[in-house]
C-alpha cells in the first residue's frame, strides 16, 4: 500500500540529484527539509542556498547567516500601514527575514565570491535579531574549497557583508580565500579607512587592517572580473557597488549589495534604510539602478528579499516597478537556525540609531 504521507518520488528524485551534484550526503533531516523546498521560496523566509544558471554565468547563493530585522528600527520611513496591508513580508515574530552570505559567480574554471557574510559578528538589538558564520561550511559543503576563489569583491563595508573575509590564525588575521584578489570601491575604502563612517563599520582589527594589506581599489565602470562591471551606487554608504554580470548571450545580472533591503522600496524607492549615510545619494542610486533593472533580458540578485533573492524587475498595470522572484534551484537548506527566544519582539529603545548594515 502507497504511505499517502510519504513525499512525492519526483521530490525523492530531486533531492537525490541535487545530494548527487553536491557530492555530499545529506543528513535525513536536511534532505527531507530541502524535499520541501520549491524553487521560489517565500518572502518571509530565510533563503536556502540557490542556484541559478544564466548562459555561461552560475550564480550560487552561499548562505552564512540569518537576520530578522525590525521594521521599525532598520525601515522607519516604511509606513506600518503598509505592513499591516502586506503580512506575507513578514515572518511569524512581525519581522524581516534578511539572510546575509556571498555570491558564488562561476565562469569556466574561475570562481568570484561577492561579500563574505556576516561571521562572528551580531545585529545592534534595536534593529532585529542575527546570527551568522556558516559561510565556509556551506562552501564545503558545495564541494568548494576557498583555495579556489580567485576573486572576493565586496558590495560594501558593513559588517554583514565582510563578515569572513579574514580569519584568525595564530600569527594575526589571514584572509579567508587565501589565493583572491580582495576588492573594493574607491570610493568605499577612503571614508571607512579614515574612519569617518561608524555606522555598520567592519572591526579596525580584524578587517580593516589586515584588508589595508591586500585590498585592490576600483572605480565606476571598471571590469573587476571577466564580464563584471563595477556600478558604483553611493548613498546607502559611500561608495557602495552593484556589479553587473554579463552573459555570452547578453544577458546581465546585477548584484545589488543593500541599494535595497526589501522589494517594497523597487515600489517606494524614496523609502530609505536606517542605516543609509546619504538619503539623497540612495534617490540617485535606486534611479539609476532601476533604469538598469527594467532593461531587457536583466536579471537581479538582493541579498536580504528572503527565499526570493533571485529575480526580475518588472513594472505592473499602474506602471510602478516591482519584484518577481524566478526559480532557482535549491541545494541545501538554510543553514543556520535562530534561537526561538531570541525571534520574540522586544520593547524597542526609544533612543535607538542604527549601528549595522
Amino acid at each position: 500500500m502507497t504511505d499517502p504521507l510519504a513525499p512525492p518520488r519526483r521530490t525523492l528524485l530531486r533531492t537525490a540529484l541535487a545530494a548527487t551534484a553536491l557530492s555530499v550526503p545529506l543528513l535525513s533531516e536536511q534532505a527531507r527539509a530541502l524535499a520541501r523546498t520549491p524553487d521560489i521560496g517565500a518572502l518571509n523566509h530565510q533563503s536556502a542556498v540557490r542556484t541559478l544558471t544564466l548562459d555561461d554565468v552560475r550564480l550560487t547563493y552561499v548562505v552564512d547567516g540569518a537576520l530578522e530585522l525590525d521594521p521599525e528600527g532598520f525601515l522607519p520611513a516604511v509606513p506600518a500601514a503598509y505592513w499591516r496591508e502586506h503580512p506575507e513580508a513578514l515572518t511569524a515574530s512581525g519581522r524581516i527575514a534578511a539572510s546575509v552570505g556571498g555570491v558564488l559567480v562561476e565562469r569556466g574554471r574561475r570562481k568570484l565570491l561577492i561579500d563574505a557574510g556576516l561571521g562572528g559578528n551580531v545585529l545592534a538589538p534595536e534593529l532585529g535579531v542575527s546570527q551568522g558564520g556558516a559561510l565556509l561550511s556551506t562552501l564545503r559543503a558545495l564541494r568548494v574549497s576557498p583555495r579556489a576563489v580567485d576573486t572576493v569583491a565586496f558590495t560594501h563595508l558593513h559588517t554583514d557583508h565582510t563578515g569572513l573575509g579574514f580569519v584568525r590564525h595564530r600569527d594575526g588575521m589571514r584572509k579567508a580565500f587565501p589565493h583572491a584578489d580582495y576588492l573594493v570601491a574607491d570610493a568605499e575604502w577612503g571614508p571607512f579607512w579614515r574612519g569617518e563612517i561608524k555606522v555598520g563599520a567592519p572591526s579596525r582589527d580584524a578587517f580593516m587592517v589586515p584588508m589595508s594589506r591586500v585590498l585592490r581599489r576600483f572605480d565606476d565602470g571598471e571590469e573587476v572580473w571577466p564580464g563584471v562591471t563595477a556600478l558604483v551606487t553611493p548613498g546607502h554608504s559611500p561608495g557602495h557597488t552593484t556589479y553587473a554580470i554579463s552573459t555570452s548571450a547578453g544577458r546581465r545580472i546585477l548584484v545589488l549589495g543593500d541599494a535595497f533591503h526589501t522589494p517594497a522600496q523597487l515600489t517606494h524607492p524614496e523609502w530609505a534604510s536606517g542605516p543609509d549615510v546619504d538619503i539623497d545619494g540612495v534617490l540617485r542610486a535606486r534611479g539609476r539602478l532601476l533604469d538598469h533593472l527594467l532593461a531587457p533580458r536583466t536579471h537581479a540578485f538582493a541579498f536580504h528579499f528572503g527565499d526570493q533573492t533571485f529575480g526580475r524587475v518588472v513594472r505592473d498595470g499602474t506602471g510602478a516597478a516591482g519584484w518577481r522572484p524566478e526559480p532557482a534551484r535549491p541545494l541545501l537548506p538554510h543553514p543556520v537556525h535562530l534561537p526561538a527566544a531570541s525571534r520574540a519582539l522586544s520593547p524597542r529603545p526609544a533612543s535607538a540609531a542604527a549601528r549595522c548594515c
